[in-house]
């Protein structure tokens, strides 16, 4: 089994920070396999942003595997926007904007979403989907399969259409193809996860979807500052929410879904499921 610690949203520049030390502890304590950052590591994609941005993940255990959000390509610079749309967030952060984990267990392959051309919308295009085919094409069948991108796939109830990220058809194509478990995202601020049956009908797939809330940000739309502990077996996935606890001042667990798979479908354990021994 392996251990993923899901954070996204960020958002330096507009960080609680009261909430950076006991997250920083807590993830320690969890010893994660992976750290996972889905985007939005910074407000308004400023030098200073990215420099605290930086420091705090390199307080936070390896290996790590961090996409930008729409959040990290400047807003007001226009030519910082069109013409380096990424250049501080390659430049502080990393310059691998299709971060790769893989081992015997799990593969974790992040996917840059955010563009210029739009103000919040993200896609992927299709050298991104090769890519991973050609990545994905010669794992082990045992190998947990795992995609990570600021902008969702899918949506908890109440999101806008246009949250999810474009060419989103496509590359669910490719991933029920190649196998893809879990598609972890962020950009919402709100926490959420099920399958992708309902909005892609694709014979005989469904892949799981986590999102994560905000770690970090003053914008919490509603909810708490959360991030997410995903357990990942072949047969089995297990998903803690963290919440914070503003009288206590740390992180506690809020709830825990579990997940299992059917042939290439994955589907929410209920009470009935538990109570049978399945």
């Amino acid at each position: 089994m392996r251990t993923l610690v899901h954070l996204s949203d960020l958002h330096f520049g507009r960080v609680d920070a009261e909430l950076l030390d006991p997250l920083r502890d807590l993830v320690h304590k969890i010893a994660p396999t992976v750290v996972v950052v889905s985007g939005d590591l910074t407000q308004r994609a400023k030098s200073e942003q990215f420099e605290e941005a930086k420091a705090w993940l390199d307080t936070l255990p390896g290996p790590q595997v961090i996409v930008p959000g729409n959040h990290d390509i400047s807003l007001y610079n226009v030519f910082r926007r069109f013409v380096l749309p990424l250049d501080r967030y390659k430049r502080y952060i990393t310059d691998d904007l299709d971060p790769v984990y893989i081992d015997e267990e799990v593969a974790v392959l992040g996917v840059n979403t955010a563009r210029s051309l739009t103000w919040k919308d993200g896609r992927v295009n299709r050298e991104q989907v090769a890519k991973i085919r050609e990545t994905l094409a010669g794992l082990p069948p045992g190998v947990v399969r795992v995609v990570v991108t600021h902008h969702p796939f899918d949506l908890p109830e109440g999101a806008e259409e246009d949250d999810l990220v474009d060419r989103a058809q496509m590359a669910m194509d490719a991933f029920a193809e190649t196998g893809v478990d879990l598609l972890m995202a962020g950009h919402l601020h709100k926490s959420h996860a099920g399958n992708t049956q309902a909005r892609y009908k694709i014979s005989e797939y469904a892949a799981l979807v986590v999102q994560a809330g905000t770690a970090t940000s003053t914008r919490g739309r509603g909810e708490v500052n959360s991030f997410n502990v995903i357990r990942t077996d072949p047969q089995k996935i297990e998903v803690d929410r963290y919440g914070w606890d503003a009288v206590h001042k740390q992180f506690q667990l809020l709830a825990t879904e579990k997940f299992m798979r059917s042939g290439n479908i994955w589907t929410e354990v209920n009470e009935g499921m538990l109570a049978a021994g399945i």
